[in-house]
């Protein structure tokens, strides 16, 4: 087989996925909830019992004297009347902030395309693990109202900017919160990967592919194969690679201003993908271009909020007894 001949670009979009980069201010005024009049609800709107935990958010808003628009698709799924229906861009130009109700799937998809707008989000938890939805669904409503008086912990997260470039030319590009990954096809072996920091050769690597991942993404995929964790105020971008043949390629984690570029060497079936949310096939001597994006996200959480107490939680690891009474 020739494996240097050039593989037709395939990219597949889900519906989550609007995030192409773009270009606008990012300037970040001071986060004050008092001031919010028009609040947006995006809603995991195939989960069970979800339309009735928007239409209880949507009661409250207009309650307290504020307007409530809808996510589109959210809408559309939900039937829930009365209510303007926004696309996400329409969001980002109209909204003061978007409370998301689902998983971290859902907080993914709407942060990637609300992030060049600076609209705070409030995430509340209707999925499994939840690192970013991290309100649970049966204190929603005191702690939404506390949060909306002012009661809160603002912090903005980073996110990630790649292209794909082929020929001199870039074929795709777009944002990631969590990370972009670059691996083999499901059905072919290991890949070698060229990588690259600020210019610098770093190593050729035969693996079954590489992640790059923000602070945030550093609980996601790159967890599982193996990487640190990064509290989510350091500025860093973690290398971690997946299943590597040499077991001295170990995770890295490198200045978040660095640009990092990985060539495909050899291997059938490459791709890369943007959070899972946006995928393009890969051939020989293509070149991931990978740097800092410009625009931040900022997220509202509860008074009180630690990221430690939501990695004990999720880590499960407060499910350990204590030996102190025993060891006395």
């Amino acid at each position: 087989m020739d494996f240097n001949r050039r593989a037709p670009l395939k990219i597949v979009l889900t519906s989550a996925n609007y995030g192409l980069i773009c270009r606008m201010p990012s300037s970040q005024p001071p986060v004050k909830p008092t001031a919010f009049k028009t609040i947006a609800i995006v809603g995991k709107y195939f989960a069970a019992g979800i339309a009735q935990s928007l239409s209880e958010i949507a009661d409250f808003l207009v309650d307290s004297g504020r307007t409530v628009v809808l996510e589109a698709e959210t809408a559309e799924n939900t039937q829930l009347n009365g209510y303007a229906a926004m696309t996400p861009e329409q969001i980002g130009r109209h909204a003061d902030a978007a409370i998301v109700v689902g998983g971290d799937g859902t907080m993914l998809g709407i942060a990637r395309q609300l992030a060049p707008y600076n609209v705070p989000l409030i995430g509340i938890n209707q999925g499994r693990l939840g690192f970013m939805t991290d309100i649970p669904l049966d204190r929603m409503m005191p702690l939404l109202a506390d949060m909306l008086a002012g009661k809160v912990e603002s912090e903005q997260r980073g996110l990630l900017e790649g292209s794909v470039w082929r020929d001199g030319e870039s074929i795709v590009s777009s944002v990631a919160f969590n990370d972009i990954v670059v691996s083999r096809g499901a059905g072919s072996g290991m890949i070698e990967l060229r990588v690259e920091v600020d210019g610098h050769f770093m190593y050729n690597q035969r693996s079954d592919g590489l992640i790059v991942a923000t602070p945030t993404g550093s609980t996601a995929y790159a967890l599982s194969a193996g990487g640190p964790l990064l509290h989510p105020s350091l500025t860093g971008i973690g290398l971690v690679p997946i299943a590597p043949h040499a077991l001295s390629n170990r995770p890295i984690v490198v200045p978040d201003s660095s640009e990092i570029v990985i060539e495909v060497i050899s291997g059938r079936d490459s791709s890369v993908n943007f959070d899972m949310q946006l995928l393009a096939s890969l051939a020989h001597h293509d070149r991931i271009v990978i740097r800092r994006s410009a625009h931040k996200i900022t997220f509202l959480h509860p008074q009180g909020w630690s990221y430690y107490d939501t990695l004990r939680e999720k880590l499960h690891w407060n499910e350990y007894p204590s030996l102190e009474g025993q060891l006395k």
